[in-house]
């Protein structure tokens, strides 16, 4: 088991590790189809049903899944790198912002079911949980199959011997922890459980894989992955643009049609 470390001790040389920036950039090429879709949909060029088609549904899982494993991993290479807490605390800080911004745009969008808990809120807390945990080892593995299990726990207890505090868990105040009978109204809902857990998995992973599997991490990528591999370098700025300019050019391509119809 990995001693805790309060301050990560002189490591590798820091450097980027284009597998892991290449398969962060899967998750996002993926999320960016994903939200083309979804904009077409909202704007009526293809009607379809995002919050219970298991086609979609499931699609938003395996995207989220993704991209919060590699924020597992890139804290097991932070730490193993030596990043300190001020090079941790400006990106984090910087995601915190975005958070902010994503909230207040899609309350400008959809304001009865704003984001106010969305994948970028919970990086915010899941990250800083994952950096004050870098020292349990063997046992993220364990606290990772644990928060992916409390959700389902939580909805059968709330449903039966805890139903009397279902209606303060559900409450805005307390779903962003995930511990509800019923999912929110809102366009996108990334509560801390059970996300908590594939990030902690993904901790996990980075961790084995240094000790033990270094080059699975470290190796080089195919030259046609490279593209991936830039794109999962600038992840929170593309995040942060690309729903913007999707929905600017479906806005456009709305106007254009307009006037020529």
């Amino acid at each position: 088991m990995i001693p805790f470390q309060t301050q990560p001790g002189p490591a590798a040389p820091r450097r980027r590790f284009d597998r892991v920036d290449a398969l962060r950039g899967a998750a996002m090429l993926w999320m960016t189809v994903f939200h083309a879709c979804f904009d077409l949909s909202h704007f009526g060029y293809w009607p379809q049903d995002f919050r219970t088609d298991p086609w979609w549904t499931w699609q938003r899982t395996a995207i989220v899944s993704m991209f919060l494993f590699c924020a597992g991993l890139g804290q097991a290479i932070a730490v193993h790198q030596g990043q300190g807490w001020p090079r941790f605390g400006r990106r984090w800080a910087q995601i915190a912002g975005s958070a902010l911004l994503v909230s207040a745009g899609s309350f400008a969008m959809f304001p009865q079911s704003f984001i106010y808990f969305g994948v970028l809120h919970a990086m915010v807390v899941v990250l800083l949980v994952a950096r004050c945990t870098a020292g349990w080892g063997r046992a993220l593995w364990f606290a990772g199959t644990v928060a992916l299990a409390l959700p389902w726990l939580a909805q059968w207890a709330l449903a039966g011997p805890l139903a009397d505090v279902a209606g303060p868990m559900n409450a805005r105040s307390l779903n962003w922890l995930g511990l509800v009978s019923r999912k929110p109204y809102t366009e996108d809902y990334v509560p801390v459980f059970p996300w908590l857990g594939v990030v902690w998995w993904g901790m996990a992973a980075g961790q084995w894989l240094l000790q033990r599997r270094p080059a699975w991490l470290q190796g080089d990528v195919f030259a046609a992955l490279r593209p991936l591999a830039v794109l999962g370098r600038w992840s929170l700025s593309y995040y942060m643009l690309h729903q913007p300019v999707l929905i600017g050019a479906l806005m456009a391509a709305g106007w254009v049609l307009g006037r020529t119809a």
